[in-house]
């Protein structure tokens, strides 16, 4: 299985609400004692064996708007892998309030573009995601800026248990599948 983890490289983006994706693999990789640091197809990628199951985590450098590519190259190199039964992507998702975690077996991509390049690249939207909300409390005049912005130092705290439940809910899909883990965490 393939879990890929969305968001922007460099440090600049770090700690970046666009980038929970991200923050969730290296998260999950840090529990599994891995690295999440060889090159393949415009993105890192490690190995973890997460619920007795070897899984490969990936963090597309291609920035979010096209990690798609990166996505579609690991795909065709593992020929045994389909997007139904073997990806799972990670992303923030504005329409979520913040924190709230939602597992999807497909779908569209709800104006996340880095979901839309998967979507487009696939040629299908039949492929498990896990969004991640960030929805402000208040309206947000430019989308793109908040989404880029860095969480509040007073909300990492609560980021840190966001992305352990979302780890949770992570290793329920490998262990349960999808429909067992939706019942449990949406």
């Amino acid at each position: 299985m393939l879990v890929v983890g969305l968001g922007n490289p460099g440090a600049q983006y770090e700690w970046t609400r666009h980038n929970l994706g991200f923050m969730l693999v290296d998260f999950v990789a840090r529990e599994a004692g891995r690295d999440v640091k060889r090159t393949e197809c415009r993105a890192l990628v490690g190995h973890a064996e997460l619920e007795g199951r070897r899984v490969e985590l990936v963090k597309p450098q291609t920035y979010m708007n096209l990690s798609g590519e990166s996505v579609a190259c690991l795909l065709r190199k593992r020929e045994s892998l389909t997007p139904a039964s073997g990806l799972l992507v990670v992303s923030d998702d504005i329409a979520l309030p913040f924190g709230m975690i939602r597992l999807r077996p497909c779908g569209s991509s709800g104006g996340q573009k880095g979901l839309q390049n998967i979507i487009a690249s696939l040629k299908t939207d039949e492929f498990m995601r896990l969004r991640i909300g960030i929805k402000p409390e208040h309206p947000v005049g430019d989308t793109a800026s908040f989404v880029l912005e860095r969480f509040p130092h007073a909300q990492r705290v609560e980021v840190e248990k966001i992305l352990e439940r979302s780890a949770e809910a992570l290793r329920a899909v490998i262990r349960d599948g999808i429909d067992k883990a939706m019942a449990r965490y949406n």
